[in-house]
């Protein structure tokens, strides 16, 4: 058993100490640290933030080598326990790292914990230890031997079972649900003292019962028990899913608050982000891409499939907020034409597909620039529009005399049965069982060629016949100034500043770039983004004063509008989704099945 003890050195210096000991180590012993964490998908170098390497055997000290940047080489010989000790700075406030001061601490073991080389399938054993008086231990681990504030031993089966487990420190506050059965924990740290824990537990609760049961029915999870482990900062949002647990970050005003008046919609964002980790659980932990099995922890992991295993979960994660009650269709509808917009404001989506997106995720996705949204598509946003494509395209078939009608829950369940990795062949062939029949689209003769359409193509997907078959009414609506001129603006003391410009807008077309300072539009001065609503004029061209590197620029911008009104372009329309009142009864039918709103 690989044997780790990991205790606070240094608060104030933010400094973990780690005390490995390899009971049988080889000659010459390599050691690496993870360079990334699974379901992240970037290359961090954690390895940064180790200090030098000690090592001994016995009495002796020991020489370490470096091997590459994050694997060492330690001459040893065989025969007798290798012990290595050194620190771990830790500042990093993401789900992804770790984190110590004098409120709190978190782990991952991918950012702590070295690996044993050739020995990862052993079992391996953590001792947490040296924490400041009052602090308590939360984490999926398996305990061993703790105390009643959870310090102690505990046990992982192999290495990938040990990182895969995070761990909060601190004085935070915790509660306790069962769903079906299985005992869950849910741990929040940074709370505010009027924090409505009661309410949190209680809408978690239905989120994690409705999900098992999606999968299971009525028999029993795969897991003994579940962890959230929450961190409430001024500002903040994020999630990184784990076998038995989440890692959670929000805002503080996010949490629901005793006798107060929480945001209705950022409430819905915590209680969506808690339904996508959870949701995780199986999609992409347990069905996981075939390039997953194993994980490589030295180098990128690359996958065409991330439109599956984050798009269809994006997808899923509202649905069961309004499966379970806690948003209406109303406020369904409005997310969802939220994610529509945010595809549509992207002119990367006719360039690059979601699978193209997904493969470069490494260096696209996890490294955003002004160009991003010219460079490539979301494989969130857009992966959960092709999941809503191809569950509204299912549910419009006429299911044979005595069968079920298919549906896309249907697709997941039969992934779910086959038990191992998949790959995008396993989704097709899915669609095609559970559909039984080709799908209705023109010109697509399988579910197949339709995978293909939409997943490696670059046409928008036929979304408003789609909804509107489903009576879903789809309404455009002209956006503002600055979307129609296809830009996006911040403005920070009363500087107009452009972040980004869209590729073939009439803001390119002027030779607006980002970093531009917008300062005056036909002599009238321009402060924050609703100054370009009242100066603007569609139907003319304008002079617009800018600023670039500390030079004055006057630029012409063209109409965005012809004589009569009628705009040049659609960029920057905004979807509007809602019930359609008028629906035909087969419509309405679809409908109330989908949307639960009979």
């Amino acid at each position: 058993m690989i044997d780790y003890r990991i205790e606070v050195a240094n608060l104030h210096a933010h400094l973990f100490k780690v005390t490995m000991t390899v009971p049988q180590p080889c000659a010459r012993q390599r050691v690496s640290l993870p360079v990334w964490i699974p379901g992240s998908y970037l290359v961090r170098e954690f390895a940064r933030h180790l200090s030098p390497l000690a090592a001994q055997q016995g009495e002796a000290s020991l020489s370490v080598h470096p091997i590459d940047k994050a694997t060492w080489e330690v001459d040893c010989h065989d025969g007798a326990p290798l012990t290595i000790s050194y620190e771990v700075y830790a500042f990093d406030t993401s789900v992804r790292a770790a984190f110590l001061d004098s409120r709190r601490g978190f782990f991952n073991g991918t950012s702590v914990f070295l690996c044993v080389e050739g020995q990862e399938a052993l079992p391996h054993k953590v001792r947490i230890t040296g924490l400041p008086k009052g602090w308590e231990v939360a984490t999926g681990l398996a305990p061993v031997k703790v105390n009643k504030l959870g310090v102690g031993d505990y046990h992982a089966s192999d290495y990938d079972a040990l990182v895969d487990h995070p761990v909060e420190l601190g004085p935070f506050w915790r509660g306790h649900f069962k769903a079906r059965g299985v005992p869950h924990e849910l741990v929040v740290s940074g709370a505010s003292p009027d924090f409505d824990g009661e309410r949190l537990l209680a809408d978690a609760r239905s989120i994690c019962e409705a999900q098992i049961v999606f999968w299971h029915g009525r028999r029993k999870a795969p897991f003994d028990r579940y962890v959230f482990l929450l961190n409430a900062v001024e500002d903040g949002y994020g999630g990184l899913e784990h076998r038995n647990s989440t890692a959670l970050i929000c805002s503080r005003k996010d949490l629901p608050r005793t006798g107060r008046t929480t945001s209705i919609d950022a409430y819905q964002t915590l209680l969506g982000l808690i339904s996508h980790e959870y949701f995780h659980t199986w999609n992409v932990k347990r069905i996981k891409p075939k390039e997953f099995a194993p994980y490589d922890y030295s180098q990128e992991n690359h996958t065409r499939m991330l439109w599956f295993f984050e798009g269809f979960t994006s997808y899923y994660d509202d649905q069961f907020l309004l499966r379970t009650g806690l948003i209406d269709a109303k406020a369904y509808l409005k997310l969802l034409s939220k994610t529509v917009n945010q595809v549509h404001a992207t002119p990367g989506r006719h360039r690059y597909s979601v699978a193209q997106a997904s493969f470069d995720a490494w260096t696209r996705y996890y490294r955003p620039d002004e160009n991003t949204a010219n460079a490539t598509v979301s494989y969130y946003t857009k992966g959960s529009l092709v999941a809503l494509a191809l569950d509204l395209s299912l549910r419009q078939l006429t299911p044979a005399e005595g069968a079920l009608q298919p549906t896309l829950d249907g697709v997941m369940k039969r992934l779910w049965q086959l038990g191992r990795p998949i790959d995008e062949d396993d989704v097709a062939q899915a669609l095609e069982a559970e559909a039984g029949q080709p799908p209705t689209v023109a010109g697509v003769w399988s579910w197949k060629a339709l995978m293909q359409e939409w997943v490696h193509g670059t046409r928008d997907l036929p979304l408003q016949a789609l909804v509107q078959a489903f009576g879903v009414r789809w309404t455009c609506k002209t956006g503002s100034p600055a979307q129609r001129l296809g830009m996006r603006v911040s403005d920070s003391s009363g500087v107009l500043k452009v972040q980004a410009v869209m590729r073939g807008s009439l803001a390119e077309t002027a030779g607006l770039s980002a970093g531009d300072e917008l300062i005056a539009l036909d002599g009238w001065r321009l402060r924050r983004p609703e100054d370009l609503t009242q100066w603007i004029h569609d139907r003319q061209a304008q002079r617009l004063l800018v600023c670039r590197d500390q030079q004055i620029m006057t630029l012409l911008l063209p109409p965005s509008a012809d004589a009569a009104g009628k705009l040049h372009t659609t960029m920057g329309e905004q979807i509007l989704l809602t019930v359609d009142d008028k629906a035909v009864d087969a419509q309405a039918s679809r409908r109330d099945a989908w949307l639960l709103t009979n």
